[in-house]
């Protein structure tokens, strides 16, 4: 009887060389060290660069992930290592997928997460779906977060590395996604063995600094973006205290958010106040003292469940996120359907804010069990 081929380090039974891959590269560190590393194990390589917004902009646009410059540096990977790579415009469906997404959502006074969106309706979508096209037999990502195989099939775990952890922007990746991807890098213990690997590979961008925003916003500049999204939608209005009490003027919420203290030109008035609710229909800003911020249950929407076997409707005893920035806390999942469900946090946090996500681990374990997005109460 034969014995069974072994598999390689994608997960086929097949040879590297006969093994396609398509990968997602931005032009930094991350994705050409993937794309490299996967060359030099002798795997079928494609790189593949998004341009997702305007080129002219983007070339003047340092910080940010698939600009004119690194879609270039992109390229110079593929030529330096060797494999074939292809440019996709993109603008069009990242626009209407992403940025208005975003520009409304702050319009509808939440707090949005479009590098969450640009994942779930492009990277994971469109891309993913062009690899197909392409005969890949995988996709591979320089995102920080490993795909392990469990008992009932591929899982979705924390990256080794909890300082680049990227599973929360991940947590809407469908089990059929979860099938098709890899992410190579998510057992690297630093950033520093990442960019090791890549001096290693000989890589021009060894050194090239991590983007910090959001690569269509400016200098951070939320505000300006919106503007330029939906002109004349900023409207000024009342900035008012929890019972009402007008306090000041704003020129339109799309300039504040959840848990702000700065900027709210409300000084004299003695003990700081913060944003604690956005009223975009009455064009209000409430504000109040930090103890107003504290929240124990979160209602969350459009839940993408990745544990075992349905959602269910029995209580879940785990931990949450909810932020990208805050560690996983103690939490009690109560679903009210297979995509709606109220989350009570053991220990109460601030600033919880609609239009974020809620991230759902196992508890003590470091297992992505999927996650939803933060609906207004």
């Amino acid at each position: 009887m034969p014995l069974d081929r072994p598999l390689n380090s994608l997960g086929f039974a097949r040879p590297p060389h006969r093994t396609r891959v398509v990968v997602a590269m931005s032009g930094g560190v991350d994705s050409s060290v993937v794309a490299a590393m996967l060359a030099a194990e002798g795997y079928d390589v494609v790189g593949v660069t998004l341009q997702l917004y305007d080129h002219g902009a983007a070339l003047a646009k340092k910080g940010a992930c698939c600009a004119g410059r690194d879609i270039h540096d992109a390229r110079r990977v593929a030529e330096t290592v060797g494999f074939p790579h292809y440019v996709l415009d993109y603008e069009n469906a990242f626009r209407a997928a992403v940025m208005d997404d975003f520009a409304d959502a702050y319009l509808a006074g939440a707090t949005p997460v479009p590098c969450i969106r640009c994942n779930e309706r492009v990277k994971f979508k469109d891309l993913l779906a062009t690899a197909r096209d392409l005969d890949a037999d995988c996709m591979a990502t320089g995102h920080y977060i490993q795909r392990r195989t469990g008992p009932l099939g591929a899982e979705l775990h924390r990256a080794a590395d909890p300082a680049r952890d990227q599973s929360y922007f991940l947590f809407s990746t469908t089990r059929e996604q979860l099938d098709f991807l890899r992410f190579p890098l998510g057992h690297l213990g630093s950033k520093a063995e990442t960019r090791a690997l890549a001096a290693r590979h000989g890589l021009t961008v060894a050194d090239k600094p991590d983007s910090q925003d959001i690569c269509f916003v400016p200098n951070g500049d939320y505000a300006a973006v919106i503007a330029r999204l939906r002109p004349g939608a900023a409207e000024p209005g009342d900035i008012v205290d929890l019972s009402g009490r007008v306090l000041g003027r704003h020129p339109g919420v799309i300039h504040y958010t959840i848990g702000q203290r700065k900027g709210l030109g409300l000084g004299g008035l003695g003990d700081p106040l913060y944003v604690v609710r956005l009223d975009p229909d009455a064009r209000r800003v409430v504000v109040g003292p930090r103890t107003a911020l504290s929240t124990r249950t979160v209602p969350v929407r459009a839940i993408n469940w990745l544990g075992d076997g349905p959602l269910g409707s029995a209580e879940h005893a785990m931990e949450v996120k909810v932020r990208s920035t805050r560690a996983p806390a103690p939490a009690i999942l109560r679903p009210l359907s297979e995509t709606e469900a109220e989350v009570e946090l053991l220990a109460p946090e601030d600033g919880i804010s609609a239009g974020q996500a809620c991230v759902f681990y196992q508890s003590g374990g470091s297992r992505v069990l999927g996650g939803g997005w933060i609906a207004r109460r």
